[in-house]
């Protein structure tokens, strides 16, 4: 039952992660509003998994190993990919550019 309801918050949240992606005006808001929806959706999903699937203890270590890998490298990556979006000249259609004021 917990891990049904972990895979519906999973889904949940992806779903709005999908949303936010074709709703939002920029490179950068979709950017924000996938890394973080994926983030907790995939951990969400994985711990689901790793609590109803029937795999011995290192198969289920597994899973939150990845889940805790995600965590870690979807923020450094989504950092990576605004950083290099707005050095190649994309200019974010937000009212508050704090890049710039780092690099004028």
């Amino acid at each position: 039952m917990i891990a049904l309801l972990f895979l519906l918050f999973g889904l949940f949240i992806m779903f709005f992660g999908a949303l936010g992606l074709l709703r939002f005006p920029d490179v950068y808001t979709r950017l924000h509003a996938t890394a973080k929806c994926d983030t907790g959706g995939a951990i969400s999903i994985l711990l689901a998994l790793a609590l109803a699937a029937d795999f011995s203890l290192t198969g289920k270590l597994k899973f939150l190993v990845i889940a805790l890998m995600i965590a870690m490298i979807n923020p450094m990556v989504s950092h990576a990919i605004a950083r290099a979006a707005y050095k190649s000249g994309i200019k974010p259609k937000a009212v508050v550019d704090m890049y710039a004021w780092d690099n004028p």
